[in-house]
């Protein structure tokens, strides 16, 4: 690991402190190594940005694990210096942590300025503000999003980070009609914002029914642990607050926020003893079921890193 370490402090000593993802992109050293190598390197400081938060995923033996990944947390959230610029390092995170929430800020005025388009181009807006609500969820809530630049999923096209991932639960009087062209209407604008190049944004959303969102609090499948997981996490958006209120209720009643806790619990844990384990092995190859908690199958795909 040495000639890793002196090319790492060698870069630092001249740069100042930079985020893993910079020192990725000047140092060309593998993300594990480099990662690794400031982690346990005594003339290396580092501070990690923002905060953890649970991240259900089918990929990982009980589905909990801790967003961002440990690659993705070290690359985007994390500040590297020379161990005698600590407090450059500290300033460096403050100002990440910032930017961080700024970009959060941004990203949800654009989700509610989308909604607020959506609705105001539909002859039905009126039924559909009183009878429906838009919860906002993903990393803006916990004001982690970023701008890190990655391919939209479906068509490979570059968007600018975290996605718009919005949830528009709609009453059991809203017609379906109304519903039908609320959905054109917001495919439309997502294709608007992911094509245009002012934005490049993915709007990730979702209508579902009370009643199927009722159905899905029995939290006993992957996919209904997500669709309540995002249900308890999210934020109210823009709608009718009331229905909003009703869904925490109905979260509250089927003991959602204790499950979750749970599950954050687990995660916690997990994310600590693959920390632990990791830093003891040489290579990334060598990860076996921890891969994925270094960087997730997505992220790998990706080639972010």
């Amino acid at each position: 690991m040495s000639g890793a370490e002196d090319k790492i402090v060698q870069i630092l000593r001249m740069t100042g402190p930079l985020t893993g993802g910079e020192l990725a992109a000047r140092s060309r050293i593998d993300l594990f190594t480099l990662w690794r190598t400031c982690r346990t390197s005594s003339r290396i400081s580092s501070r990690i940005a923002g905060r953890r938060f649970l991240r259900l995923d089918r990929n990982v033996p009980g589905y909990a694990r801790l967003s961002p990944s440990i690659g993705r947390e070290f690359t985007t959230y994390t500040v590297v210096g020379a161990a005698e610029d600590s407090g450059r390092v500290e300033q460096r995170a403050g100002e990440l942590e910032e930017v961080t929430a700024e970009i959060s800020r941004e990203k949800y005025a654009l989700a509610r300025e989308t909604i607020g388009s959506v609705l105001g181009s539909l002859p039905e807006s009126g039924e559909i503000i009183e009878r429906s609500c838009f919860v906002i969820a993903g990393d803006i809530v916990h004001s982690m999003a970023h701008r890190a630049r990655r391919p939209e999923r479906s068509t490979g096209k570059p968007v600018r980070g975290s996605d718009l991932d919005v949830v528009v639960v709609t009453g059991e009087d809203l017609a379906p009609v109304a519903v039908a062209a609320l959905g054109r209407a917001i495919y439309d604008r997502k294709h608007f914002l992911l094509v245009h190049p002012r934005y490049r944004e993915e709007l990730d959303y979702l209508i579902k029914s009370l009643e199927r969102v009722r159905n899905q609090l029995g939290f006993d499948t992957f996919e209904r642990m997500v669709a309540s997981k995002i249900l308890h996490e999210g934020e109210f958006l823009a709608g009718n607050p009331r229905l909003f209120q009703r869904v925490k209720e109905m979260l509250e009643d089927k003991g959602i926020p204790e499950k979750i806790a749970a599950l954050s619990g687990r995660a916690c844990r997990v994310r600590r003893q693959a920390e632990e384990r990791l830093l003891e092995l040489s290579s990334e190859l060598e990860a076996g079921g921890d891969r994925d908690l270094f960087r997730t199958r997505e992220e790998s795909l990706e080639g972010m890193y």
